[in-house]
């Protein structure tokens, strides 16, 4: 008899349990459908508790309350980020510079003639400093015998072999480990508020809609970069595009917000960036009727990232340093806003 008055007391508390739990989840499902999600865990947990964390939780969660006067549709809910020096490193040059001089090392044994000629010939050396010496001009020869001759198909194999193995010079590590982590945080906190995120990055569009979604999450569909031109080719039945070495479009400063106006027909209400080349991005998101905030990634820790802004050659940061101060923008300062930087394994 006494076994079984215990047993009654433990199946009285295992459903009293029960009932508590369900009273939780529908309590948390009332919540979400009045359109305050409940947070359980911190989104942003490779931040430190600083202003700028606290002004972007604090914002997003405001624009996507239903109650809220400062409410976002879930259809205008469109957040740009940059790419390079936003969501990764962009030291000591641009990693798709990286990726163009491996290509062009790899095609050399069929072109011996390189060997003597400019500007291949000082990547073939490694001598970046004779390289920089070839101008604009020798960067666009890179680009056009790297990125061109070959189908969508072919380029994005090659690029694929690349970020699965090549390393960075400095840091040693693969380039697409030399991510964010405060930021792949973010553009999760985002998505899982109902922002639709894109990329919006002078970047080349082809070179990042390889591996965008295996780093970021975001799917190829939602970047928008520099253009290559292109033609499509039927190949006897087997239609293919195949890239070309002219310059199509310019996905940088004011092409930006042109990029932003044709590709993805909404102006955004969230923007990062890390450079005076996004400067316009975030002034055109800026102009949102919506309730709108604009980061700035600051790169200020030269010990485990880099450190630098206004003289930098690559990442200039100076006008829109200024601007972003004057406006009450907000500054992701890595050296103080953030625990880590790239993901731990």
């Amino acid at each position: 008899m006494k076994n079984i008055k215990n047993l009654s007391k433990v199946l009285v508390s295992c459903a009293a349990l029960l009932l508590l739990a369900a009273c939780r989840k529908e309590q948390a499902q009332s919540a979400s459908q009045a359109g305050t999600p409940i947070e359980r865990t911190d989104p942003l947990a490779s931040w430190n508790d600083t202003k700028v964390k606290k002004d972007i939780i604090a914002y997003i969660k405001d624009v996507t309350d239903s109650k809220s006067p400062n409410f976002i549709p879930v259809q205008d809910r469109i957040a740009v980020f940059d790419n390079d020096g936003t969501l990764w490193s962009e030291q000591p040059f641009y990693f798709q510079l990286f990726f163009a001089l491996d290509q062009v090392k790899a095609l050399a044994p069929q072109h011996p003639e390189w060997k003597n000629k400019q500007p291949f010939k000082a990547v073939l050396e490694n001598n970046m400093g004779d390289l920089m010496k070839q101008g604009k001009n020798g960067l666009l020869q890179i680009v056009g015998v790297s990125h061109s001759g070959m189908t969508t198909e072919e380029f994005n194999s090659n690029v694929r072999k690349w970020i699965d193995s090549a390393r960075h010079p400095v840091k040693k590590k693969l380039y697409k480990e030399l991510i964010y982590q405060p930021m792949l945080e973010l553009v999760k906190y985002l998505q899982d508020r109902e922002f639709k995120v894109f990329i919006v990055s002078g970047g080349g569009i082809d070179f990042m809609r390889a591996w965008t979604e295996e780093a970021y999450g975001i799917p190829s569909y939602q970047v928008v970069g520099s253009t290559l031109q292109a033609r499509y080719d039927y190949n006897n039945g087997k239609p293919s595009i195949v890239k070309l070495p002219g310059l199509d479009f310019n996905d940088d400063r004011e092409g930006k917000p042109v990029a932003i106006e044709k590709y993805i027909g909404k102006k955004p209400v969230f923007a990062a960036g890390n450079s005076d080349g996004d400067l316009q991005m975030l002034q055109w998101t800026a102009s949102n009727k919506y309730k709108n905030f604009e980061l700035y990634v600051h790169h200020t820790d030269s010990v485990r990232e880099w450190a630098y802004d206004r003289k930098s050659p690559v990442g200039n940061l100076d006008k829109g340093l200024d601007e972003g101060k004057v406006k009450n923008w907000s500054f992701a300062d890595m050296k103080t806003d953030w625990k880590v930087i790239y993901p731990e394994k």
